[in-house]
């Protein structure tokens, strides 16, 4: 009997076994073919989609179409779109004929009878029906009821992908060159607020509503959104040709209205300060939403309570927080930062986190002064783990595995605005990358490049000392008390990190410029600093 058993038990564990690696080999398949830009993405590049979906709450059903044009960048009669494996493919029409699909994990191939021919437009429609899976911190494509018992119907998919609502081609690297038309049809009695301008709604006599919005510049395929409830509408008077427009549900109106008065400052200071808002045409639009919020393009999600920090208490633990509406200020400052200027790549996504993060230090020195956005922003150091590199690897369908692209990026910046020591430079800096990233794909490399022209320096061991190491850089103190002395000296991972840092007197900080070598100056212990808020460092002394 205990043979049996054994037996038993060895064929259990060799069948987990290989049922793990089946889940294994087709996961990895997964992430290679969501990750990589493989070649049949980059035989052509976006320019316009045109999605048309309906939207039934009972069943929690989604159907439509998405038209999907591009041009070609070389022959081909193949190319690659993703949706999600609960979502059927209906059909896809090529020329008004059907096109063949294979589908392999949550990407399908389309091929085409015939060869497309280099620098032709094309245009696939690509139909679609199924059950969206709810999935995600925010839900993917969610069915919800308000408070008072109606549907709300929402989407938030950043970390899970478009591809879990819409077919589409699911990378940051290719967006839309031309923008996205969006008619969502909702039952009567309800709202569509997506993204872009409102250019009208049609009732079609079936008990639904179509609800059209146009956007008119590129946009990555998670910002586009669908929010189905049953919201009142407001504006503010707009900033110059911007319209400022807000949706809330009636229950809470009076809430709203009180709350998203901060939008409107915001919008000037990061209009002051970084550059004019990008989606001009599109409009600006502030979005209650069941969740925390996101930063839909032109139709910010806002889910914070209405309530100053982030869902109360001091986000950032130095008493500055429970001034401003956090989700207000940071999902808003993703309309420069991770919007306007996109990661080409999950992996730096640093770009749109680490920048937006520090646009809440932007925002904060706006209204209250640089003491207290110095001060707000070393309120993140205790956020930060440095485990692991901010910079996460590329060509892989997942992001950072931790918020360090946050908080560290923000406090490296912070840190580089230091090394530059020019508030003015520094600021124009902003403007100038701002301005020349905008609409835009990048990597860090772009990044790098930029700062390291700008400033005429070469900062890549700056960049790689905080990105693509875990460990902060170490500055070594040693102190001879009978000389009156001290040495200093780098400890970084990065080689040639040479960071200028403020040490010394307070009231008169010295400018040191240490390195992997031990350096000496005149310096009492008791009285020597080193400037610890303006640059995110280790200080060891001995």
């Amino acid at each position: 009997m205990k043979y049996w058993v054994s037996l038993f038990f060895v064929l259990f564990l060799m069948a987990c076994c290989r049922s793990f690696a089946q889940q294994d080999v087709a996961t990895a398949k997964k992430m290679q073919l969501l990750g990589e830009y493989g070649p049949y993405r980059a035989n052509n590049d976006l320019l316009h989609y045109t999605l048309t979906v309906r939207v039934n709450p009972e069943d929690q059903s989604i159907a439509g179409d998405n038209q999907v044009r591009f041009r070609m960048l070389e022959d081909g009669q193949r190319i690659q779109l993703d949706l999600a494996q609960e979502l059927a493919i209906d059909k896809v029409l090529y020329r008004g004929k059907p096109a063949k699909v294979t589908r392999e994990e949550e990407s399908f191939f389309v091929d085409v009878p015939r060869v497309m021919r280099k620098g032709s437009v094309q245009t696939l429609d690509v139909f679609y029906s199924g059950h969206p899976r709810k999935a995600g911190r925010f839900g993917g494509m969610s069915y919800e009821k308000d408070s008072a018992g109606k549907p709300w119907v929402f989407t938030a998919c950043e970390g899970n992908g478009a591809r879990v609502w819409w077919p589409n081609k699911d990378q940051w690297k290719d967006e839309p060159q031309q923008g996205v038309d969006l008619r969502v049809s909702a039952p009567n009695g309800l709202m569509d607020v997506s993204n872009g301008r409102l250019l009208g709604h049609r009732d079609l006599h079936d008990g639904y509503t179509q609800w059209n919005w146009r956007v008119t510049y590129p946009i990555n395929n998670y910002d586009v959104t669908l929010n189905v409830g049953n919201y009142v509408h407001w504006n503010d008077k707009p900033l110059g040709k911007l319209t400022i427009d807000f949706y809330a549900k009636p229950e809470d109106l009076e809430k709203a209205k009180a709350q998203f008065v901060q939008a409107r400052p915001m919008l000037e200071i990061f209009n002051k300060k970084i550059g004019e808002y990008a989606f001009v045409r599109d409009g600006y639009k502030l979005v209650q939403v069941p969740y925390a919020g996101m930063e839909h393009q032109s139709a910010v999600a806002y889910g914070n309570g209405f309530e100053n920090s982030y869902h109360g208490g001091d986000w950032t633990g130095v008493g500055i927080s429970p001034r401003f509406d956090f989700i207000i200020i940071h999902e808003s400052g993703h309309e420069w930062f991770g919007n306007a200027i996109t990661a080409a790549d999950p992996g730096d996504m640093w770009i749109h986190e680490g920048w937006c993060t520090y646009a809440e230090d932007i925002y904060v020195e706006g209204r209250w002064g640089k003491d207290d956005a110095i001060k707000y922003v070393n309120g993140y150091k205790k956020k930060v783990k440095n485990q692991r590199p901010v910079l996460g690897p590329r060509g892989q369908d997942r992001e950072p595995r931790d918020e360090d692209q946050y908080f560290k990026g923000a406090l490296f910046l912070n840190t580089l605005r230091s090394v530059v020591d020019d508030d003015a430079k520094w600021y124009a800096g902003i403007h100038a990358y701002y301005e020349h990233f905008k609409y835009k794909t990048i990597l860090t490399e772009d990044v790098v490049s930029f700062w390291n022209k700008y400033t005429g320096r070469d900062l890549t061991p700056i960049f790689n000392e905080y990105l693509r190491h875990a460990a902060l850089p170490k500055l070594d103190l040693k102190f001879d008390d009978a000389a009156g002395t001290v040495q200093y000296r780098w400890d970084a991972e990065e080689a040639g990190f040479n960071m200028p840092v403020k040490a010394g007197d307070p009231q008169h900080w010295t400018l040191l410029h240490p390195t992997a070598a031990w350096q000496t100056m005149r310096a009492k212990r008791d009285s020597f600093k080193v400037a610890e808020d303006l640059y995110y460092i280790d200080v060891v002394k001995q």
